[in-house]
């Protein structure tokens, strides 16, 4: 099945560019351009957590938020002013577990009913997945493990250049993954030393993070850790072999998709460096409250270790859900869509990811409320119900869901993104000085959650992009291209 995975202080370059500059890849997406603009009569979310300011006006110069203040400020000479009442505007997005892959379909994957040699795959999205994330808002993402390194390096550096649309991206490196992969496409480390060379080798090509998984061993993973430290970087992890304490203990700075889907620390029998089948069994009779998890959480937090949520790839597999949006249908190749639809269909009503995705939730609520931080991302694989962008938006949707106000949900979803990524001073809140990455949405997502997706226009250090044209470009295509 395709759900395996499931379980498994300078301008960005960008704002250089003038309307007459603008790569021919880039241009017919541009519906705002100059040197200055001003947002006017908007609502302002700052991503701060702070309380919504009504009819307001951002003043952006030269790829800089200039001001934030009161509408009736008088304009400067000669500014671009877009009048948005009844609009609103946040912070661009942080993803912080967004892919440039996606699941292949089940037409690619099985043979009489299993999958052939080599292993499962996956399938780059250059073209797609950088124009649905910033339509959606992300302007800034963590690719959080990479299966085409390279093409991977490639689009950030194009990006960077103006060459084509898409969100600032820290790249992660190859997957740091143990014996016994499911995956065809990821490397299989021999030892400490080759996690440590692996380490050495990726950052000199230009990744600026690393990611574990699920059959790493300790030995393996604490090497890796020290190494990524070494190169002042950050690892995180979608852990199985190893424990969310060992890895804890280990020195890890985050651990992805929350415990109940990932944390093999209370299985029966759990052999070390061993990672076990239904794993997340062993939580669905853990009480939130209980001493061993109120425990997990106190080292979490003790430790300074992140916690990325991810709950769209874990709804895609939850029986009697919503319905995909025609959006993301529509986005998809008939392949993967249909592919999708019937994996959807088999789902029992009686799945035990239902309570299991509810766990996950008051987990989270109960990681932030003692003070832990939570990131956010959607992690566009499982049964391929998880889009890049859209699925960005479904999470903030989801954390409002599992009991977070749509102001927390929304400063998840930037602040802390760029607070990890060392970024805080220049992206994730909105404030006079900072990068003018801002989302202007129709609608009052501090009201009605839902409204984040009705985005008209992203400003990416300073230069507003057209969200409904960069979805009709992708249309038809997610797992093509």
């Amino acid at each position: 099945m395709r759900s395996v995975f499931l379980f498994c202080c300078l301008a960005t370059p960008a704002a250089a560019f003038s309307q007459a500059q603008l790569s021919p890849d880039v241009a017919p997406f541009v519906s705002v351009n100059a040197p200055v603009i001003v947002l006017n009569h908007v609502r302002v979310i700052d991503g701060t957590g702070s309380a919504p300011k009504d009819d307001q006006a951002i003043v952006i110069s030269n790829g800089n938020i200039q001001s934030i203040g009161a509408a009736s400020t008088q304009p400067p000479s000669g500014a671009q002013v877009l009048d948005r009442t009844g609009y609103t505007v946040i912070p661009g997005i942080v993803g912080m577990h967004d892919h440039l892959y996606y699941t292949d379909s089940a037409s690619v994957q099985f043979s009489n009913g299993k999958i052939d040699e080599p292993g499962f795959t996956v399938a780059e999205l250059p073209f797609t997945g950088p124009r649905l994330y910033l339509s959606a808002g992300v302007t800034t993402m963590r690719t959080t493990g990479s299966i085409e390194p390279y093409t991977d390096l490639k689009i950030k550096h194009r990006i960077d250049a103006g060459l084509m649309p898409g969100p600032s991206l820290d790249a992660s490196a190859p997957y740091l993954e143990g014996p016994h992969t499911m995956f065809a496409q990821m490397q299989e480390l021999k030892g400490p030393d080759d996690a440590k060379r692996f380490v050495d080798y990726w950052a000199s090509e230009g990744m600026t993070s690393f990611k574990a998984y699920m059959n790493i061993t300790r030995d393996e993973l604490g090497a890796a850790i020290r190494q990524a430290h070494a190169h002042k970087m950050k690892l995180t992890g979608h852990l199985c072999s190893v424990t969310w304490p060992e890895a804890i203990d280990l020195g890890i700075d985050d651990l992805e998709h929350g415990p109940v889907f990932a944390d093999t620390e209370f299985v029966a029998g759990k052999k070390p460096d061993e990672c076990p089948s239904r794993g997340s069994a062993s939580w669905a009779n853990l009480a939130i409250d209980s001493p061993q998890v109120k425990g997990l959480i106190d080292k979490l937090i003790s430790h300074h270790v992140a916690v990325t949520s991810t709950l769209p790839v874990f709804e895609a597999s939850v029986p009697l859900r919503p319905e995909l949006q025609p959006r993301v249908i529509q986005s998809m190749s008939t392949a993967s869509a249909q592919s999708y639809l019937t994996e959807r269909a088999s789902i029992p009503a009686k799945s035990p990811m239902a309570a299991l995705m509810r766990k996950e939730m008051d987990f989270e609520l109960a990681f932030v409320k003692a003070g832990g931080m939570l990131l956010g991302g959607p992690d566009p694989t499982g049964n391929g119900g998880v889009l890049p962008g859209f699925g960005d938006q479904r999470e903030i949707e989801l954390l409002v869901e599992a009991g977070f106000s749509p102001l927390e949900a929304i400063h998840i979803a930037t602040e802390n993104g760029a607070i990890y990524l060392g970024r805080q001073d220049r992206i994730g809140t909105l404030a006079a000085g900072k990068q003018a990455d801002i989302v202007l949405v129709k609608g009052d997502p501090s009201k009605k959650i839902e409204d984040i997706e009705n985005v008209e226009t992203v400003f990416k250090a300073g230069i507003g992009y057209d969200s409904q044209k960069l979805i009709d470009s992708v249309k038809g295509q997610v797992g093509i291209r």
